[in-house]
C-alpha cells in the first residue's frame, strides 16, 4: 500500500473514531437531560422510555463500532501492513452506518 493510501486510510479511521465519540457525546448528553426530565415530573415516563432507549441504543452501537475497529487495527498491525478489501469495506460500512 502507497504512504498516500495509509495515510487516507488513517485520516478515515482517526474520522471515524472522532464520528463515534461525538455520536456518545450527544448521546449520553441527551440521555442525560432526559434523566432530569424524568425526575422532575414520573409521568413522562411512559412517553420518554422509547426516547431513552434510543440513546442508550445509540450508546450500544458506538461501543460496537469501537470494538469492530479497535479488532480490524489489531489484525492490521499483527498480521499485515495493509487493509484487506473486506477490513476496508469494514471500516467504511462502520463511518456510513449513522449516516
Amino acid at each position: 500500500m502507497g504512504k498516500r493510501k495509509r495515510l487516507e486510510s488513517q485520516e478515515y479511521v482517526e474520522e471515524a473514531i472522532a464520528n463515534i465519540r461525538d455520536d456518545r457525546a450527544i448521546a449520553s448528553t441527551l440521555l442525560i437531560d432526559l434523566m432530569k426530565v424524568l425526575k422532575e415530573d414520573t409521568a413522562k415516563h411512559q412517553y420518554s422510555g422509547p426516547v431513552a432507549a434510543k440513546y442508550l441504543e445509540t450508546l450500544q452501537r458506538s461501543n460496537e463500532q469501537l470494538v469492530k475497529l479497535a479488532s480490524l487495527l489489531a489484525k492490521k498491525e499483527n498480521v499485515d501492513s495493509s487493509l484487506s478489501s473486506v477490513d476496508k469495506s469494514e471500516i467504511y460500512d462502520l463511518i456510513n452506518e449513522d449516516n
